[in-house]
């Protein structure tokens, strides 16, 4: 018996990490407060899914950041946009966590890498401290939660990357989020693909009436449909703590009672992120801001989110047939949501086919193209498009037409503008700047300049033209004034900007010593930290402040101040 018992509990613990490989007790919270998110793993960003966990800090900086396991920080990352001021802890298991937007470093770690920043005279740094240099047990401190970076309020970026540096959802490690609401939709809509399929007598994209019941199931008024079809669907999720529409885990279809097509939000290499851009409906989000992720898988995607699909998630309906479609979403705590779609299979003739709309110019997907017209040519390498498609291509007085930004591009193709008709003078200030939707704004898009020709590498579509910037970055201090004493100052402001081209680079030396400068673009402020130290034990200090712009026009601050 007692046999027969050992055996029974062998089977259920082998049965249960079969179902969970993933170690449960192993990760602690990365914060001591209630975990409130205002991002799931995986869910929809611009041009990317979204590679962490964002955990709420209150609205506010500078709460603890602990060690969510034993390990050693292998890697350290400064840098004024994306993640800010990030650290990377490699633990004994594998595994990586990350952490994203702080605001300083833990005392150890914030000296070892200011020791750096000095040595090479730069804010923006990246490290990989050896194994022996940072060791980190659990539940160390070893940071402060900030707004660096591309942040667009204070909260903690957390991140699970396995062996391959692919992040995975932290939910299935354990790290758990109080969660009972179930995943709500927008909107769904319908594909009719070929040209004989239709879907209520429309041959193009189709919103379908989307009815929600009392017991949170949804459903759709019958439909009827002929030929290959897709679906789309916009749908979010929220969490108990918090109003944010965050993303789902899991969506399943089913078509008369077989899956057919699943989406799995465990995890997803970064290699594959862009293609986010094939999995939605691309020129809904570009006109509409809004994302429908498509339950069907098109040529060219090569995303390892699918699982379980059957002809790519496409349904065939037939004439004078009954059929019945399904869908599933989840969230990671299993509450689900279904919605029905009844669908009639009727063949409708008479429906006239869409007229597209073609020009001179023809992208075929899998070759190189060459466009060419006055001082402007564009370069796409083979499979820059994940589709064949006609393009607007035109050029009138320096300002390229190329189509509209609502093709999805898998690489960055490249835009030269011939500048030799300009004046040597003019040519020194000279950018590639893109329109914005309705040419009241111009972006600097970053490019090189080599003897007569600028050179822009995208992947966006638009209206690109040539811009001048003339003007010198603008330096002003913030926090204090020429000779004023600052020994009871913390921190040295100054606000940098400039209107154009943007900031590229900044250096600052107080007494002719260069010093640590951190530049938050958002706010365009540049601080200086008094705790640094500075290398002289004078009370008169002259500060020097030299910024320059994306097309070279520099800007000189020079002041002093009193400290003792």
């Amino acid at each position: 018996m007692r046999q027969f018992h050992f055996l029974l509990l062998f089977f259920l613990v082998q049965t249960s990490i079969a179902q969970n490989p993933y170690p449960q007790d192993y990760f602690n919270s990365p914060l001591d407060i209630n975990l409130v998110l205002s991002g799931t793993f995986a869910e929809l960003r611009s041009n990317h899914f979204h590679s962490g966990l964002d955990i709420k800090t209150q609205h506010r900086e500078g709460l603890n950041i602990y060690a969510a396991a034993k390990g050693y920080v292998s890697r350290i990352k400064i840098s004024h946009f994306g993640y800010g001021k990030a650290l990377y802890i490699t633990h004994p298991n594998g595994y990586t966590t990350v952490y994203a937007h702080l605001k300083k470093f833990a005392p150890i770690i914030e000296a070892y890498v200011k020791q750096r920043q000095y040595t090479t005279e730069s804010f923006e740094i990246e490290l990989f401290p050896d194994i022996n240099s940072l060791p980190i047990n659990t539940s160390d401190i070893i940071a402060y939660s900030g707004n660096t970076g591309g942040s667009g309020g204070p909260h903690l970026h957390f991140e699970i990357r396995d062996k391959q540096e692919r992040p995975m959802n932290p939910m299935l490690f354990g790290i758990d989020i109080q969660d009972s609401k179930k995943p709500q939709i927008a909107s769904i809509y319908a594909y009719p693909i070929g040209k004989n399929a239709h879907v209520n007598l429309k041959k193009e994209k189709t919103e379908l009436r989307l009815k929600k019941h009392k017991d949170d199931r949804y459903s759709i008024e019958n439909i009827q449909a002929f030929g290959k079809i897709g679906f789309g669907i916009e749908t979010f999720d929220r969490q108990d703590l918090a109003a944010n529409k965050n993303g789902v885990s899991n969506i399943q279809t089913h078509y008369n009672g077989n899956k057919n097509f699943e989406l799995d939000f465990k995890r997803f290499s970064f290699n594959e992120t862009k293609h986010l851009n094939r999995l939605i409906d691309y020129e809904y989000y570009q006109n509409k801001k809004s994302r429908i992720q498509k339950l069907f898988i098109e040529q060219n995607n090569p995303l390892s989110l699918y699982k379980n699909h059957i002809d790519n998630g496409y349904l065939h309906i037939e004439d004078s047939t009954a059929s019945v479609y399904k869908i599933q979403i989840k969230d990671y705590h299993g509450n689900n949501t279904w919605v029905t779609l009844n669908i009639n299979g009727v063949k409708i003739d008479s429906l006239k086919n869409s007229v597209s709309k073609t020009t001179d110019f023809f992208i075929q997907a899998n070759q190189a193209t060459s466009l060419e017209k006055e001082n402007v040519s564009v370069s796409i390498p083979a499979n820059t498009f994940y589709d064949d498609f006609f393009i607007d291509f035109n050029v009138v007085n320096d300002t390229l037409t190329l189509h509209q930004n609502v093709v999805a591009l898998q690489k960055n193709l490249i835009i030269n503008f011939d500048i030799s008709g300009y004046n040597n003078v003019d040519k020194n200030q000279l950018f590639i700047g893109r329109l914005s939707k309705y040419g009241k704004k111009l972006y600097y898009v970053s490019a090189m300049k080599k003897k007569n020709v600028i050179t822009a590498y995208t992947k966006t579509l638009g209206t690109y033209t040539i811009g001048i910037d003339n003007d010198k970055p603008i330096i002003e201090p913030f926090n204090f004034f020429k000779g004023k004493w600052l020994s009871k100052y913390r921190f040295l402001k100054l606000n940098i900007r400039d209107e154009t081209s943007g900031i590229k680079s900044y250096r600052a030396t107080i007494n002719g010593n260069w010093v640590l400068m951190e530049y938050d673009y958002k706010k365009n402020m540049l601080t200086y930290d008094f705790n640094d130290g500075m290398k002289t034990n004078e009370t008169k200090y002259k500060l020097k402040v030299i910024v320059i712009d994306n097309v070279g026009n520099s800007s000189t601050f020079e002041t002093d101040f009193y400290r003792k």
